[in-house]
């Protein structure tokens, strides 16, 4: 099915300069507060204890960490995890307590404060608690699972999720660089550097914990904004070889309209999936959906504004795109 039956004739290139003015103030705004405000680490690179409780009843979020506070834990994180019932308590590493402790201690805290104790429970029943009155029923908080990350393997997973990433980038620079020619290895390289430092910016303004899941979609943003770069770029070395007449800019204006079908339903279908998992994929994925989304979003734009201009700007031309000949190619001139 033909979707696109007409070849757009937008001149992409010549918005390179509002479209340079325009990343620069983002990335500029993700760099500044990236150094202020930095990344809202979560506990797989900080190190912690996670807590995971489910109430009877909704509850206030606020209210727990009043009731923390009272009891002499400070430094707790207390957020939603799905629903209003579902509570998540991020802990930072305490040298004096062991995990166990850790969540005896915020458990027991938030059940104080209700007036029940915990009963000895039956073997793969729910726990069981002593109300004020004596009776014994099921607790009105229910811990579902307990976390722990040391802070040393913290640290080495922050490490290794750098070097992941430069290792992608350096890999990407040495593929396009065989595949097409150094000047689009930079173009493609300075497009991801482009969309990752914005996809953090963003995570680091909005205060989006960054765990390892969003660290996976940072990845694979790299490799989506790289294969809409390379289709771009395969069209447009087809067409220095195929189109005789006309300068660079024409010729690749001429190449991102046609691959523009493309990439629109591409990056549609895209986020309609991505779009899908932020709004019922539940809380533990939904940092790793909002990056794919903003990755999606940044990459799209840098694969048209961003990656061509470059190359343009390195003073690509048709010469540097045609084949290099081969020896004796020609053949001997006869006698």
């Amino acid at each position: 099915m033909q979707f696109f039956k007409n070849v757009t004739t937008i001149d992409f290139l010549g918005r390179q300069k509002s479209a340079f003015v325009f990343s620069i103030v983002l990335i500029v705004c993700s760099i500044a507060s990236l150094g202020v405000r930095g990344l809202n680490l979560g506990i797989d690179f900080t190190g912690g204890t996670l807590v995971e409780l489910a109430y009877e009843r909704s509850v206030n979020p606020s209210d727990i960490r009043t009731t923390l506070g009272n009891a002499g834990i400070e430094d707790g994180v207390v957020q939603y995890f799905g629903t209003s019932k579902d509570i998540l308590i991020r802990l930072p590493v305490d040298p004096a307590q062991a995990t166990a402790e850790q969540s005896s201690t915020v458990v027991s805290a938030l059940r104080d404060e209700i007036g029940e104790q915990l009963a000895e429970s039956p073997e793969g029943g729910l726990q069981q608690c002593v109300s004020p009155a004596g009776e014994v029923s099921d607790c009105h908080i229910q811990m579902r699972r307990v976390e722990f990350v040391g802070p040393q393997v913290g640290g080495e997973l922050t490490e290794k999720g750098g070097l992941a990433m430069l290792y992608a980038l350096i890999g990407i620079l040495i593929y396009v660089a065989i595949r097409f020619e150094w000047r689009f290895a930079v173009g493609s390289v300075v497009a991801l550097v482009h969309d990752v430092l914005i996809t953090l910016g963003i995570f680091s303004f909005l205060a989006i914990e960054f765990s390892l899941p969003v660290l996976a979609a940072i990845l694979a943003v790299i490799g989506y904004s790289l294969n809409d770069t390379i289709v771009v770029f395969d069209r447009i070395r087809e067409n220095f070889r195929k189109m005789r007449k006309g300068q660079s800019v024409d010729i690749m204006n001429r190449s991102i309209n046609q691959t523009l079908p493309r990439t629109i339903l591409t990056s549609l279908t895209t986020l309609l999936v991505v779009v899908t998992l932020i709004i019922a994929g539940g809380e533990i994925i939904k940092g790793f959906a909002i990056a794919l989304l903003i990755g999606v979003i940044v990459g799209t734009y840098s694969s048209i504004f961003v990656a061509s201009p470059t190359v343009l700007f390195l003073g690509i031309s048709r010469e540097d795109m045609l084949p290099v000949p081969k020896e004796g190619a020609e053949g001997d001139p006869t006698p």
